[in-house]
């Protein structure tokens, strides 16, 4: 049976697993706390893919102690040998007495089998507690492993009255530097960021993360059709960056190879990129986190197709006018029931301007 204490001993768990937030891609973020009698007597968490499990650094810590101890893990102690030997083993040979587990590893090759191979050992196991709370700290982790795509996420910067750049394009800069910053965070949290060649060109971003600290770079993604992205491109800088088109143009991509660009043809029946397609290329590659920001043309595009799951809307307190961009080119409805409907997740104030994080009902 599980109790307060269970709880609280998860919820430090779940804050160690955090610490992980920028690093762990495609791995999982997770934490692991050895408690016995009361006391803590190991924790850690996972740092980095290749690197130790949370599980294995907590029992390092603990050495002995951990005989007869119960470990909080946020995620089932995995049952398969990869870079790493299998934490379900490593748990049984260091005399655990209790797991506590907050969520199920979607992984096939692991998902309840760490489980049972606990309890077959005689190991006392409770699951599912703080479950949600685990769930969302890793949904592009599960996504990949349930849909075999990135969670993908759309950040849009938006005036009052829906507007996201002028009618000539400019954008900079709507919102305020708590909101762009806060947006940092974002990229640097996701594993690859996605932008359209209207945005390259219009703006001519770097969609680097530069206002948080981290060890690694997203994997900078450019939905360019017919190649047209400019070699003076700032995106193109520093490699790391994928652009996927709907042509095979060995002129138009040499240019490209040459600064570093890997270029990845996915055309869809109109000659355009097929963007359900390029978010499963993604997951092949790992991408548990897709981060957008990108125009509005492009912004339709994806929710037109059904590839977003999650709105950053932020909303400056300014008016820009009627004829300036809007979030997303979308389809006109005829009547308002036909509208998609959202559940709004939270809200925050950033400055002078207000984050929302919103949700597809049904998700």
């Amino acid at each position: 049976m599980s109790s307060p204490a269970d709880n609280e001993w998860m919820a430090r768990a779940l804050g160690l697993a955090e610490r992980g937030f920028y690093t762990t891609t495609p791995n999982p973020r997770v934490g692991c706390v050895l408690v016995r009698d009361g006391a803590v007597v190991g924790e850690g968490w996972h740092v980095q893919a290749g690197g130790p499990h949370a599980e294995m650094v907590a029992l390092h810590v603990a050495g002995e102690r951990a005989r007869g101890a119960t470990a909080y893990v946020t995620l089932e102690p995995c049952h398969h040998q990869g870079r790493t030997p299998p934490c379900d083993e490593a748990l049984i040979a260091a005399g655990i007495g209790r797991v506590v587990v907050a969520m199920q590893d979607p992984d096939t090759r692991t998902a309840g089998q760490g489980v049972a191979r606990l309890i077959n050992a005689g190991v006392s196991v409770e699951t599912g507690i703080m479950e949600n709370a685990a769930t969302v700290l890793n949904r592009g982790f599960v996504s990949r492993m349930t849909r075999g795509k990135p969670w993908t996420r759309l950040k849009i910067a938006a005036s009052l009255d829906g507007k996201t750049a002028l009618l000539n394009g400019k954008s900079q800069w709507i919102t305020g530097e708590a909101a762009r910053a806060d947006g940092h965070h974002w990229r640097a949290r996701a594993c690859a960021v996605l932008t359209g060649i209207g945005t390259v060109r219009d703006d001519d971003p770097q969609l680097t993360v530069r206002a948080v600290t981290t060890s690694r770079q997203p994997l900078r993604v450019v939905i360019d059709s017919r190649l047209e992205t400019p070699l003076t491109a700032r995106i193109l800088e520093g490699g790391g960056v994928l652009i996927a088109s709907a042509t095979d143009d060995p002129a138009k991509s040499a240019p490209l190879h040459a600064k570093g660009a890997e270029i990845v043809s996915l055309p869809n029946a109109s000659g355009k990129v097929d963007l359900p397609a390029l978010l499963q290329e993604l997951g092949r590659r790992g991408i548990n986190e897709l981060h957008v920001e990108a125009g509005h043309k492009l912004n339709g595009s994806l929710l037109n197709e059904g590839c977003i799951d999650e709105l950053l809307l932020y909303l400056a307190p300014c008016l820009i006018g009627d004829r300036a961009r809007g979030i997303a080119d979308l389809p006109e409805l005829t009547d308002l029931a036909l509208g998609r409907r959202m559940h709004i997740d939270e809200m925050r104030m950033l400055g002078g301007d207000i984050r929302i994080l919103a949700g597809w009902d049904g998700i």
